[in-house]
């Protein structure tokens, strides 16, 4: 009978019994808990099993100790941890999208630590309705006649649609049919809500006649969408809100227009040529506008509907809204950042970091990148401030760049590394702690200093220094 050619190495790997009686596993077990480390101790062996027959070696016991107490770390910290931004994408969107200001954080620290009235009428002493929490600010901020939170955009457009036009037909141009991210297209989200989906016009180029053509008996409403994560160039015509409102109303339909990136009203202090706002569309005639939370807002994620009171009633009225209702975290921290747009200036800078950053001046970010640079050569990192091009990221002025500044970490070991240290110093700064996303680019890794906040200077150094030791290390 054949014997398993690496029976002999698969002998020497000690017993799940022998590893748990170390001293290594018994200090464990006493901070995690015996069944962990025992857990833990299974998934070693299974690795290194797997190891030695693909003709590893055995690991030694002072290395699988050493793992153990790793796995068993990287396990307690779980995989939801914070990341510094080094990438100059204030919206990142892997990276959780817009953070939120202090004021807003305190906010949600009031909501959590203890009750609150999130369905309480504290006048009546009844229960009340969760949505009038966001309600009065979002008015107030957009001008519309009322408000409605759900816990996404595309569930704002799925609610929407399903209760204003099942069944029935919705008008879109062919150059608006959109894809928000993660392959959720705006073609499935109508035909999920029931109903069918009109196209007009051409890719790149849709004239008001296109929709006045498609409108008849079974239209629901007029669709607009912006394209806010792509941009169509050169040879184009669309039609704007307001000439669509226009159209739309003199046969008694309703524009539902999905604004997505979440400007609320326009903000004198930034260049935001081109991006539409929540405010401007409704005065324009939209008689529905979504839009997400956690992008231009500078919120947490969710998804609103403001606009005409008689279209939000009906939606926050149907059956789906139950599933798609967001908590009291979620109301608390919209409520602080709609709030910071009223009282504006600095009211606005400290609940809204998104706008901050966006806002910062050319010598902001030079300064920024040198204290970097500073603090890296102080702890013995070669490094140089280098021109940078940021972006605002989370589908909001696409193509776009923002001048911005970095820092590039230079290689101590030339000879030894070469073109291979940038990739090898990326890799070892995402594993580190804090974990630090940086960029790699044309050949060098940068620290780009556009969405870094400014305490977070000597934190970025240390882990800079750790990586950069571990991976020039022989």
């Amino acid at each position: 009978m054949n014997e398993h050619p690496f029976r002999d190495s698969l002998r020497a790997l000690p017993s799940v019994g022998a590893l748990l009686e170390t001293d290594v596993a018994q200090e464990l077990a006493l901070r995690h808990g015996r069944e962990t480390i025992r857990d833990a101790i299974r998934a070693l062996l299974d690795q290194a099993r797997q190891q030695v027959t693909e003709g590893g070696a055995v690991p030694s016991l002072e290395a699988m100790l050493s793992d153990l107490g790793c796995s068993v770390e990287r396990k307690k910290r779980g995989t939801l941890r914070p990341i510094v931004n080094a990438t100059g994408i204030v919206l990142h969107t892997n990276l959780g999208r817009a953070p939120l200001g202090g004021a807003v954080l305190d906010a949600i620290g009031d909501a959590a630590r203890g009750y609150c009235t999130l369905e309480l009428d504290l006048g009546t002493g009844r229960r009340g309705e969760r949505s009038l929490h966001a309600r009065e600010v979002l008015r107030a901020v957009t001008g519309a006649e009322d408000a409605l939170v759900v816990n996404n955009n595309a569930a704002a457009l799925l609610l929407a649609l399903s209760v204003l036009a099942r069944g029935r037909e919705v008008i879109v141009s062919r150059g608006e049919l959109i894809e928000i991210g993660g392959a959720f297209r705006l073609p499935e989200i109508m035909a999920q809500s029931g109903a069918r989906m009109v196209e007009v016009g051409t890719t790149n180029r849709t004239r008001l006649s296109d929709y006045e053509r498609a409108i008849g008996p079974e239209t629901a409403l007029v669709f607009k969408a912006h394209t806010s994560n792509y941009a169509i160039v050169g040879f184009t015509e669309d039609v704007s809100v307001r000439d669509l409102a226009g159209l739309a109303h003199a046969h008694g339909l309703p524009v539902f227009y999905d604004q997505g990136s979440g400007l609320l009203r326009r903000q004198p202090e930034l260049s935001l040529e081109g991006e539409p706002d929540a405010q401007s569309a409704l005065a324009d005639g939209a008689d529905l506008v979504a839009f997400s939370g956690d992008k231009l807002l500078g919120g947490p994620q969710a998804g609103i509907l403001v606009g005409a009171h008689a279209l939000i009633e009906r939606c926050s009225k149907a059956p789906l809204m139950r599933a798609l209702r967001v908590d009291k975290l979620t109301y608390a921290a919209l409520v602080a950042v709609c709030g910071g747009y009223l009282r504006g200036g600095e009211a606005l800078e400290s609940t809204n970091p998104t706008l901050a950053f966006l806002s910062r001046r050319p010598e902001v970010l030079q300064r920024l990148a040198e204290q970097l640079c500073e603090a890296l050569g102080q702890r013995g990192v070669a490094s140089r401030v280098v021109e940078s091009a940021g972006q605002c990221g989370g589908g909001a002025f696409p193509g776009r760049t923002i001048p911005s500044a970095g820092v590039q970490v230079l290689d101590p070991s030339m000879q030894t590394r070469g073109e291979h240290f940038p990739a090898l110093l990326h890799a070892a700064l995402l594993e580190g702690e804090p974990s630090v996303l940086s960029v790699l680019r044309e050949g060098r890794l940068i620290l780009d200093v556009l969405a870094l906040f400014e305490e977070q200077v000597p934190v970025v150094a240390e882990a800079v220094a750790r990586a950069v030791q571990g991976v020039a290390s022989p």
